[in-house]
């Protein structure tokens, strides 16, 4: 297709020159006949100096480059007043000087001066139909015929002209919408051109010394043009690095995505990947040493970044300390290394050493649009920042903002509205004594079956959950469900600790305690048949912030379990000042102590001190009877996993007891 889009192209213009050197040759007779005019050299001379003006713009939300030049006034009043040979080739010239200006190559200006040629042809054309020479001393004509003529010839110049630079666009590559709105902003420069037209042709008729006068509604003209790219220009960049802005980055962003064609059978280029970086610390810098430095900083870090080619992409500052690089790169990863790389070294700000790091974003566009990469980029980022790394890639399994992830969360929202208990469960995994072999208490799990996905897992839902107010709705529901249970299990004759997951949200809710404490005095169930597992980083982050909660919690009889115990490296000194009554040593930990001494010294240690703490131990994740022996020796209270059982419904659990010896132990 690109390839049949691009021959039409070159055919188009070829075409374009063609027509142009035909109305050329039938004008051969105009070619010399004022080359004595001292106002025409007069004209000629201001066509080409008005060439030496002309810029480059970018237009449109789309940045689409526009060649600004007011050499048309000139070459539509030679035409006015001496014919189309003479406009044409004062035309030609201007369109050379202006392509020697702008580096355009000799093929681009030869095809803007066909295009030249063609309307003022037109415009000629339309002359010759109404009044060939309206600026002649004449009382054959009207003055409104005149002027009639001399409208008709500009808008027939600006109709060619426009289909022409219309084709041109369309054959660049350029969405028909998008061409439209660059051949419309054109045509309205280019209007105003030529309202000056007739004004120098009067001025060449009376007084030559009158021409040079144009030059000054010329310099508006262009310098108000000239003022409309800066502005635009401005809004795009940012004011203190000089690099993009977020709206540059975004009309870049659309620039790439509706690029030209690619040809038939080339490669497809590279989609456009975004790289977010964070600075780390940038506030402490700009605390401790102001906001100067602070602004310097953010100078030499933009110096730092790679520039990528603007035909591919772009380097922007977001906003604050952030900063943005858009390309269409093969291996956006080794480009973000890069970015990592040119910060490594400290920088010098009025004599202080300040080291850089920062947090790097990767995401790569998957046609969902601007928004969305811009939203998984700062989704890596985050990521890459609480992990502790440096780069980290977009991974839609730890968006917890992505629209299946929160259609997901509101799904689940709506089931724990309804109370849905046909699929919103609480299984119960046994705990067993490594000492007598009895089971002496369960840890309740949540359980959430979607009507279209089927079983969810777990720790997605919570993770989803845990940092909004839907935590606390779930919170409220497992110990309902828990304490229901336990009541229903008493009256079965099933004595058994129950043990349900709070999380930090939770421990600083009064209305949770309140509502635990309603649902024990409801159905009249022990308090310390019920426990409250905390994960050890939720409590020990704040320390001082917990104890008067968790005392609250233990003064209703209810007993506290240390979650995930190790992963926080934490002492036991802390556990001196909290009432707990059991910790639950890590996963991580017992699943190596079978074939890993450190693993093992450290949960025999923890064993050890947290005896001598009178704390209850119970190791998670014992999957095999070596590693149940192993706990069992070095006096490890309870284990808890698949090598006892998985966890169940709480209607399945007496049956299962019962397939016990009768004095409980397991079998």
């Amino acid at each position: 297709m690109w390839a049949r889009q691009r021959g039409s192209f070159i055919a188009f213009n070829v075409i374009t020159l063609a027509a142009a050197l035909a109305v050329l040759l039938t004008h051969l007779g105009d070619a010399a006949a004022n080359a004595g005019s001292a106002a025409f050299w007069v004209m000629v001379v201001l066509a080409v100096l008005a060439g030496t003006q002309a810029f480059a713009a970018e237009i449109g939300p789309e940045r689409i480059r526009v060649t600004i030049a007011p050499t048309v006034c000139f070459s539509f009043a030679i035409l006015l007043t001496w014919g189309l040979w003479p406009a044409a080739a004062t035309q030609a010239v201007a369109c050379g000087v202006i392509a020697w200006r702008l580096r355009r190559t000799l093929f681009e200006a030869a095809v803007a001066a066909a295009r030249y040629t063609l309307a003022l042809g037109a415009a000629s054309a339309i002359l010759w139909l109404g009044e060939p020479d309206p600026f002649r001393d004449n009382t054959g004509s009207s003055l409104a015929t005149d002027a009639l003529s001399v409208v008709a010839a500009g808008l027939a110049w600006l109709a060619v002209y426009g289909v022409l630079f219309l084709g041109t666009r369309l054959g660049e590559g350029l969405p028909w919408r998008r061409a439209l709105v660059v051949v419309r902003d054109q045509v309205l420069f280019n209007s105003a051109l030529l309202v000056l037209s007739p004004v120098l042709a009067l001025a060449a008729r009376i007084n030559v010394a009158f021409l040079p006068l144009a030059i000054i509604p010329l310099i508006a003209v262009q310098r108000l043009a000239q003022l409309s790219s800066q502005r635009e220009n401005i809004a795009r960049q940012d004011p203190l690095t000089g690099l993009a802005n977020r709206t540059g980055l975004r009309a870049v962003y659309d620039r790439l995505v509706v690029g030209p064609p690619t040809r038939l059978g080339a490669a497809e280029p590279a989609r456009p990947s975004l790289i977010i970086l964070d600075l780390d610390r940038f506030k402490q810098v700009n605390d401790a040493l102001g906001h100067d430095i602070g602004d310097q900083l953010l100078v030499a870090v933009a110096g730092r970044l790679p520039r990528v080619d603007p035909r591919v992409g772009v380097t922007a500052r977001l906003g604050g300390d952030e900063f943005a690089i858009l390309a269409r790169a093969d291996d956006p990863q080794a480009l973000a290394q890069e970015v990592a790389r040119g910060l490594n070294q400290p920088v010098y700000l009025e004599g202080l050493r300040v080291d850089v790091t920062a947090s790097v974003g990767v995401a790569t566009d998957e046609g969902e649009g601007f928004n969305a990469l811009l939203r998984h980029a700062d989704v890596a980022m985050y990521e890459a920042k609480q992990r502790g790394d440096t780069i980290a890639t977009y991974d839609v399994r730890s968006d917890r903002a992505s629209p299946a992830q929160l259609r997901l969360l509101a799904d689940f929202r709506r089931a724990l509205e309804v109370d849905d208990v046909d699929r919103l469960r609480a299984h119960y995994q046994p705990q067993v004594s490594l000492s007598t072999g009895r089971i002496e208490a369960v840890e309740a799990l949540l359980r959430w079956n979607h009507p279209q996905m089927g079983p969810v897992n777990p720790e997605d839902i919570v993770s989803l959950a845990e940092h909004t107010p839907v935590m606390v709705m779930l919170t409220r529901r497992m110990i309902d469900r828990v304490t229901a249970q336990v009541a229903a299990w008493n009256a079965a004759g099933v004595s058994l600790r129950a043990s349900l997951n709070v999380s930090t949200r939770d421990l600083y809710s009064e209305e949770l305690i309140d509502h635990l404490a309603e649902r024990i005095a409801h159905h009249d169930i022990p308090p310390g048949q019920l426990q409250i597992e905390l994960t050890e980083s939720a409590i020990l982050a704040d320390v001082r912030r917990a104890q008067a909660p968790l005392r609250r919690i233990a003064d209703l009889g209810v007993t506290i379990c240390l979650d995930d115990f190790g992963t926080g490296y934490s002492s036991l000194q802390h556990l001196r000042r909290l009432p707990i009554s059991e910790i639950k040593i890590d996963k991580s930990f017992i699943a190596g102590m079978a074939h890993n001494r450190d693993d093992a010294a450290i949960v025999r240690s923890t064993i050890e001190l947290a005896r001598s703490l009178h704390i209850r131990t119970v190791a998670e994740g014992v999957e095999d009877d070596i590693t149940h022996k192993l706990l069992a020796k070095a006096r490890c209270d309870l284990a808890q996993g698949w090598h006892t059982a998985r966890a169940m419904p709480g209607d399945q659990l007496p049956a299962w007891l019962a397939e016990h010896d009768d004095d409980g132990r397991a079998a």
